[in-house]
């Protein structure tokens, strides 16, 4: 697997590409347009598409994957963001990295959901591309643990290290076995924060969302987001929070302000 193709969007396809090229001569990275983004609606480049400038790797970024020139037998898709169709499924050798121990959390996100759930344990898995989303027969998986502290980026970052390796280890593929679940997009209502919630639930929620999304709650009256927090006891404290409008901080200097 000398020359591939990568399909990637999102930071974690960001990193992986990454850490492919140090090993692989990639022939073209397969993104999603730029799309706009942020309060002024700025036309932004995706993640993946920044760092493949950096390394000079030329970008596709066609509306429909199937317009695009793609010269190379295999590619590996790790957070696109768009399916795959059929006639390109046949045409080239395609490996999906998945961050999740599938059939565990098949879907758009898997380590937000894995936390969010309370899951100790989660891992990456590489699949062999199927039209059933996330449902390919595994070529690979390694478990890793969920810390009691670990943020969404932190999971991310320590499957990002693992991909690699185990792309050079799917050699051989076998169908998936248990029962599936599904980790659906995060929309508006998984943010918010209901303070009735036990504490450790509420930590969950905010580290899931850490540090890309944001859970967000009402605290002393105001709307903030909520970046970091810990479990003291059955007490939630609050650690670093952004408001309105705001730049994030501790939540102590934010309380300070409040009240000087």
């Amino acid at each position: 697997m000398a020359r591939i193709g990568v399909a990637a969007t999102a930071a974690f396809g960001a990193d992986v590409l990454e850490r492919l090229a140090e090993r692989h001569d990639i022939a073209f990275l397969l993104t999603r347009p730029d799309r706009p983004a942020g309060r002024g609606r700025k036309t932004t480049p995706p993640p993946a598409k920044v760092v493949a400038d950096q390394l000079g790797i030329r970008v596709l970024q066609p509306d429909r994957p199937a317009d695009a020139d793609l010269d190379a037998e295999t590619i590996v898709l790790v957070a696109y963001g768009a399916l795959i169709p059929r006639e390109l499924l046949e045409r080239h050798h395609w490996l999906n990295v998945h961050p999740s121990l599938l059939p565990r959390w098949r879907g758009a996100a898997p380590v937000e959901r894995a936390i969010m759930a309370g899951d100790e344990e989660t891992g990456v898995t590489v699949i062999r591309l199927a039209e059933e989303l996330d449902a390919g027969p595994i070529g690979a998986q390694e478990a890793f643990a969920i810390h009691p502290d670990d943020d969404a980026g932190a999971v991310y970052a320590r499957a990002a290290e693992l991909a690699p390796e185990l792309l050079g280890a799917a050699t051989s593929f076998a169908p998936q076995e248990g029962e599936a679940t599904y980790a659906e997009k995060i929309g508006p209502a998984d943010r918010e924060l209901d303070w009735s919630r036990p504490a450790k639930e509420l930590h969950d929620r905010i580290r899931a969302l850490s540090p890309h999304i944001g859970a967000r709650g009402e605290v002393e009256g105001r709307r903030v987001i909520v970046w970091r927090s810990r479990v003291d006891g059955d007490r939630l404290e609050l650690l670093e929070v952004q408001p309105e409008g705001g730049k994030r901080m501790s939540y102590d200097a934010w309380l300070r302000g409040l009240r000087s």
